[in-house]
């Protein structure tokens, strides 16, 4: 998925996703410090916005 290996310190930084139902890659991070990694909260927030987006444009 196109993540980061670290051979300096043999692992691969940390890389989120948000995948839909059919495996569809909605929003991806990727990260080689603490700057920018999403916690539970965070993604729980981002995913109820991106459901009541796509909810409103079932609407219309």
């Amino acid at each position: 998925m196109g993540s980061w290996w670290e051979e300096r310190r043999d692992h691969i930084q940390p890389s989120e996703f948000v995948i839909t139902k059919t495996g569809k890659v909605m929003m991806s991070t990727y990260s080689n410090s603490p700057i920018g990694r999403m916690d539970p909260e965070e993604a729980l927030t981002l995913i109820q916005f991106l459901n009541a987006q796509r909810a409103r444009t079932k609407k219309d």
